[in-house]
């Protein structure tokens, strides 16, 4: 399989910790790098190189990094009592709430952020487990929308028919 292409549920819970720790770390550098952008551009505005390169890495690197204690703490959970359950997922929410508590040197943004990572795993389990999506592609609609440029004509005039002559 393509480390690119890996998914975190290709593989059953407690297998492939390398797969699944590929498959949720793409995303946190997506989401990582997406928010240092936004950050760099339009909040701190650092000026040079290296301090933007800092900024990036002060917001990828937490980001990978609680991406990796869930997966690690849900593999490890799931090893350690043998069982596919939805306290697993609770126990890599709160390792990942604590490399956020961490990260922001507050204990009390730790257990507060495990404990919106937990109600998240939960409702994602829950949703693995009885086979429903948690985020459906029918919301994706781009196609039916006003501003598509295929189905509608927004040009001032309208396009000549082609192989006209002048008459002459």
């Amino acid at each position: 399989m393509s480390l690119i292409k890996a998914n975190y549920y290709d593989s059953p819970e407690g297998t492939n910790l390398f797969e699944k720790m590929v498959a949720t770390n793409k995303y946190a550098l997506a989401v990582g790098l997406g928010w240092s952008s936004i950050e760099v551009l339009m909040i701190s505005k650092p000026k040079g190189v290296v301090p933007s390169l800092a900024r990036y890495v002060y917001f990828t690197g937490p980001f990978m990094g609680m991406a990796s204690a869930f997966t690690v703490g849900t593999y490890a959970a799931t090893k350690l009592r043998g069982k596919d359950d939805t306290w697993n997922y609770i126990a890599g929410a709160v390792t990942s709430g604590g490399v956020y508590g961490a990260w922001r040197r507050s204990v009390v943004a730790g257990l507060v952020s495990g404990l919106f990572f937990s109600i998240a795993g939960i409702v994602k389990k829950h949703s693995i487990d009885n086979n429903w999506e948690f985020f459906p592609d029918t919301l994706n609609r781009h196609i039916y929308g006003a501003l598509n440029p295929n189905r509608y004509d927004y040009t001032l005039t309208q396009e000549r028919e082609r192989g006209w002559t002048s008459g002459k």
